[in-house]
């Protein structure tokens, strides 16, 4: 066994796929793991390079990405189909045992399809340059083609091709939102053969929905509706969006909702115009239910310090301005029906009733929780990978670099200990064997994490969503980032955050999401 042990720790490493900030682009997903970001085609540079040309290395490479689908292309112009079988049979052939070679056999056989597992393992360990065991190969190649089943055996080495590219993919968070297939994206990794995640701010948006935080049910909703993807909640979750439909049709009849319309690209032609309009109307009427509820939020945790954020008080309804700290914005929109200035943060009867349907259409939604499930079994705040240190956003710093104490539940925790404690405390809101104070806590949390200024997953002086919709001047917009941004370039601060982790090596890296690049 110990030789054994030794024998694989010579064996090359595999290749391990980093990938951050998704946000629901299902298509470049897919695409990324198929060809494993150039991977696949460095291999079969690397095998036919001197051999073949760039057009048809281009070819074999947009084979192995869509077999199916370039299959029938090549059937559809082809002359010689038996020519190009045997031709290609052999060229996957080559590149299967190139990217397996790293492998032991046990590894590579578990990972073999169960309809081709034994030819397969049989052509990957023959030797093309022995003469005896050329016609065993040859022989076995013209079988298949023979009998039918080229097609079948191209996709099975295809797909095994790409399986064996990458050995473990890390996601480094923010699965959800601004795209429209996070629940597609989510289904491709509940199948995935070697996966962890770090939990992102925009997933755990999400899993504080399915935990019944009607904050965070609020917040997944708008964000939807900015980006027109209600597919994902609707096809992709089943979330009965009618009730707000109603509602907004009926309250926001007569406003423009101007700033409220979906963000969608140039040539998109998924909505009308009719539907525009009903996204917008949508898309108001939430935002301003979320407000309303962040506000009862911030008032049932003070420790949270989060004052701040109730805005819909300094609104001057008659001026139509933004007066605060003897300060005073104009406001590019000012109908707000639905807020007593009185008592602007009280839930109409309308709205509240819309709120527990919305709440009720989240609590049941078996596709839902099945993602969060996945999202907890293959997830942490964390991970440590080959001397490398994994999380999406930050470890909260103090101006000097050092770790940042933060308090949760009475309770101050920094550094490892800190991530440790937030991934308990999420945890347990989906377990029953919670009390109910404490699950309470645990649900309002992912809130927290979601815009708290002291949040690992955020880690900002405020999330400035009201003046972003309502006030002109940008100066208001303003989001000062955390101590981890500005020192992160630091060497000795990098060094500090890892060796309290516990993560040594030569070659040590902190890795990070956060960064969304279009």
């Amino acid at each position: 066994m110990y030789r054994n042990l030794e024998a694989i720790q010579n064996l090359p490493k595999g290749t391990e796929h980093f990938l951050a900030d998704i946000h629901g682009e299902h298509e470049a997903f897919r695409h990324i793991l198929k060809n494993a970001s150039g991977n696949i085609k460095r291999k079969v540079n690397e095998i036919f390079g001197n051999t073949m040309r760039e057009s048809e290395i281009r070819q074999l490479c947009s084979l192995i990405y869509y077999p199916e689908q370039k299959l029938q292309y090549i059937k559809n112009s082809e002359t010689n189909l038996n020519d190009f079988y045997n031709i290609t049979l052999h060229q996957l052939v080559s590149v299967c045992q190139s990217v397996s070679s790293k492998y032991t056999r046990s590894k590579v056989r578990k990972a073999l399809p169960k309809d081709f597992a034994y030819i397969i393992e049989e052509l990957l360990h023959e030797s093309l340059q022995e003469y005896n065991k050329q016609a065993y190969f040859n022989r076995i190649i013209e079988t298949i083609v023979s009998t039918g089943r080229a097609d079948e055996f191209i996709c099975a080495m295809c797909n095994l091709i790409q399986r064996l590219s990458i050995d473990q993919l890390h996601i480094l968070g923010d699965i959800f939102d601004r795209g429209p297939g996070a629940h597609i994206i989510m289904d491709t990794l509940c199948n995935y053969h070697n996966f962890d995640i770090q939990w992102g701010n925009h997933d755990a948006l999400w899993m504080g929905a399915a935990a019944g935080n009607d904050c965070c049910i609020a917040n997944v909703l708008r964000l939807t509706l900015r980006y027109g993807n209600l597919a994902t909640l609707e096809d992709g979750y089943g979330i009965n969006l009618v009730p707000l439909a109603a509602f907004a049709m009926e309250t926001y009849a007569n406003d423009p909702c101007h700033y409220f319309g979906p963000q969608l690209e140039k040539d998109d032609t998924r909505h009308s115009q009719k539907t525009r309009r009903l996204i917008a109307q949508m898309h108001k009427a939430i935002s301003i239910i979320q407000f309303k509820l962040e506000a009862a939020m911030i008032d049932s945790r003070p420790e949270w310090q989060m004052e701040d954020r109730k805005l819909l008080e300094y609104i001057d309804f008659k001026r139509k301005t933004f007066v605060r700290n003897g300060n005073e914005y104009a406001m590019r929109d000012c109908n707000f029906p639905t807020v007593d200035p009185a008592a602007p943060y009280k839930l109409t009867p309308e709205e509240q009733e819309l709120v527990n349907k919305l709440h009720h259409s989240f609590s049941v939604s078996d596709k839902l929780n099945k993602h969060i499930q996945c999202l907890f079994s293959h997830g942490c705040m964390y991970g440590i990978f080959n001397s490398n240190l994994l999380f999406h956003a930050s470890v909260p710093l103090n101006a000097d670099g050092s770790l940042k104490e933060v308090d949760i539940n009475g309770e101050r925790f920094k550094g490892r200990a800190l991530l440790d404690k937030i991934g308990i405390v999420l945890r347990s809101a989906f377990n029953s064997d919670t009390c109910e104070k404490e699950r309470k806590f645990a649900v309002d949390y992912y809130w927290y994490l979601w815009c708290g200024k002291d949040s690992p997953l955020f880690d900002k002086s405020k999330m400035t969503t009201f003046e972003r919709y309502f006030l002109e001047d940008k100066t208001t917009h303003t989001e000062e980032k955390g101590y981890y941004y500005k020192l992160r370039d630091d060497e000795k601060v990098c060094d500090m955050i890892l060796n309290s982790f516990g993560v040594s090596g030569r070659h040590r890296h902190i890795i990070n999401g956060h960064v969304p690049v279009r």
